[in-house]
């Protein structure tokens, strides 16, 4: 038992002292390891089952593309490619993920034998390769250019079908929890970069103050402050910024640095060094909100009279 605690807490570590590598490694410029731009800030896919990696592995696959340069979003493992006829080339270094095991444990009152087991989830290390690392192997013709209009558009209508308060004005965005709204600058007020457009800019602020909206008690009702103390605030700060880039991959909508979140960078390296399973339970928190309003929308878009 104790050999199996130290393999998945060493996933835990493993996993996590890179993505605090790559945040450190941008904190100057506050370029955090779930800014992209273009067709890079789609959620890494799986090549054999077509679906996207969630949680920590989303995070975990950003940061190694980033840090290998590559392009692709394409994963797998060696045998999944193996299974598409593909070969790993000899030499290729993969990437850690993280899926868990169902395991099901003695009964919980052993005087009572008829209870049924206890099932734990149990973290395992797997190893994935891009794209980028094999030969044999086509990528698909893309269905077409991204189309920034199209994106916004149902950027616009996925916000719309939540129904969350939003109020317009004021210089700052900001969730106010006690009152349950969220307050938006000015559409006209966003600047874009190099890599975004102004409104890119505005849904991806708003992106991340939705996140927050989904922390409340009547939603998610997420709360830090028993875990992560002082570092509560940050840790929710954090929820906000993946479940914003989470988001913002979904949507097709770039998704770039905000100098004004740098402050929370030091209070993010802290909680991760501390513990291990920090941007583990941040990830999923983050997917969990993406998930939460996904829902919401198509609930509200499936809905009788809806438009």
């Amino acid at each position: 038992m104790e050999q199996h605690a130290h393999r998945h807490e060493s996933v835990y570590r493993r996993i996590t002292e890179q993505i605090a590598s790559a945040i450190a490694a941008g904190a100057p410029r506050y370029e955090m390891p779930w800014h992209h731009s273009g067709p890079a800030c789609a959620r890494p896919v799986n090549v054999l089952t077509n679906k996207p990696y969630q949680g920590i592995n989303v995070l975990a696959l950003w940061v190694a593309a980033q840090s290998r340069g590559f392009a692709s979003g394409i994963w797998a493992t060696y045998r999944q490619w193996k299974t598409l006829g593909a070969q790993v080339r000899k030499g290729e270094k993969g990437s850690t993920i993280v899926f868990y095991k169902k395991l099901e444990g003695a009964p919980q009152d052993e005087a009572q034998p008829d209870d049924k087991p206890e099932t734990r989830l149990v973290a395992r290390a797997s190893v994935v390769f891009n794209a980028a690392q094999v030969d044999n192997w086509a990528a698909p013709e893309p269905a077409g250019e991204r189309n920034p209009v199209a994106a916004i558009e149902a950027a616009e209508c996925f916000v719309r079908s939540i129904g969350a308060d939003i109020h317009e004005g004021g210089e700052i965005a900001c969730y106010r929890p006690y009152a349950d709204y969220i307050q938006m600058p000015p559409r006209s007020v966003f600047r874009g970069t190099s890599t975004n457009t102004p409104t890119e800019s505005y849904y991806a602020v708003l992106f991340h103050e939705l996140t927050h909206w989904t922390g409340h008690t009547s939603r998610l009702n997420r709360d830090f402050s028993g875990r992560f103390g002082n570092e509560a605030y940050a840790m929710e700060e954090l929820v906000a910024e993946l479940g914003a880039a989470y988001l913002c991959a979904d949507h097709s909508v770039s998704n770039s640095p905000r100098p004004d979140h740098a402050a929370y960078v030091a209070g993010w390296l802290r909680a991760l060094n501390n513990d291990p399973r920090a941007i583990f339970t941040a990830a999923g928190k983050a997917s969990a909100a993406a998930a939460y309003l996904a829902e919401k929308a198509q609930a509200s878009r499936s809905s009788p009279g809806s438009s």
